[in-house]
């Protein structure tokens, strides 16, 4: 057995895949803690840590100062709103992401969403389950075939969905300022600069932009408004990115006509949010990632990327803060 071996923390959720790979190495030691540990638990955990995977586990400056070894800090996923990235950079700590390895699984969540809405699965299951046949041609469902979807954000999950919408005979339009028009256009969708005219033609909208400054609060009030009344909206990126209270009066209103959510502002979110009394919003505990495959390839995706960084060759495409390298 090797001596000197470098402490690496994985969360008690962390696939057994990903696990066995870290446990494989002599040269590492693996340690796990629970997912939902508290900040004072974690700190005094943290001195001797070479990596960490990190699930829901917040990870700022408090963290970072009490993390002296730290040498690589890894989501199990892609997004990292979590994690407090400058002070890791200004320690030149490389933070990684899982890279590809819940994308498909996050598309399908996202479309799987679409079709209900729009097959108004939730409603017609109740008139089922309360033998109401007879109300059944009370709000008929619609076809996907031939309807517009505005996906907002085109990377890893954006461009999967899109895929899917399209072999639906979907017109597809993308919002993504960071993506070149041509390769848009090259994917078969339509690029639009104009996120406001492009939701005037929308009958779905899907969310796939990480959560930051430029994006918390970007469905507000005034951006709902500019959708149609029979419009469906999809959020299966990041709680806050759209404001809560006006996304509950835009569907109390009508001026869209359902929402399918992954994910809320506060998770869990509280059994009194007045979005789950609503009977046009389909809901589901930020499970669009965490499917069998996807929690797998997850976990080892995640164990690579620690051992790269430990072994001094990166996978440079899953580090975000590249300026470390």
């Amino acid at each position: 057995m090797a001596t000197n071996r470098r402490k690496v923390m994985v969360p008690h959720t962390m696939g057994a895949e990903g696990v066995d790979l870290l446990s494989a190495r002599d040269d590492i030691e693996t340690i796990t803690y629970q997912a939902t540990i508290g900040q004072a638990a974690l700190l005094p955990m943290l001195n001797d840590i070479a990596g960490i995977a990190l699930a829901g586990t917040p990870y700022r400056q408090t963290e970072i100062e009490a993390s002296p070894a730290m040498q690589v800090v890894a989501r199990i996923g892609v997004g990292y709103d979590t994690v407090e990235v400058p002070p890791l950079t200004a320690r030149r700590v490389p933070l990684m992401v899982a890279g590809t390895a819940n994308s498909t699984s996050v598309a399908e969540q996202a479309f799987h969403l679409m079709i209900a809405l729009a097959k108004q699965h939730e409603a017609l299951d109740r008139l089922v389950r309360d033998g109401r046949w007879g109300d059944r041609h009370g709000g008929l469902p619609m076809e996907l075939s031939g309807k517009t979807v505005v996906i907002v954000g085109f990377g890893r999950i954006g461009t999967r969905l899109a895929r899917r919408c399209l072999a639906f005979d979907m017109q597809v339009l993308i919002y993504d300022p960071y993506v070149d028009p041509a390769a848009i256009r090259a994917a078969g969708c339509e690029p639009v600069a104009d996120l406001d005219a492009a939701l005037t033609r929308a009958d779905f909208v899907s969310i796939h932009c990480p959560k930051n400054p430029e994006t918390v609060g970007m469905f507000n009030a005034s951006r709902l408004a500019k959708m149609k009344p029979s419009a469906y909206l999809v959020n299966t990126a990041r709680g806050g990115i759209i404001d809560e209270r006006a996304l509950h009066a835009a569907l109390t209103a009508g001026h869209i006509a359902a929402a399918g959510l992954d994910v809320f502002a506060a998770e869990p979110t509280p059994q009194d949010n007045p979005l789950l009394k609503l009977q046009n919003v389909v809901a589901s505990p930020h499970m669009a990632g965490v499917t069998t495959e996807a929690v797998a390839a997850m976990a080892v995706q995640t164990a690579k990327n620690i051992l790269s960084v430990l072994d001094g060759r990166p996978i440079r495409e899953n580090v975000i803060n590249k300026e470390v390298l």
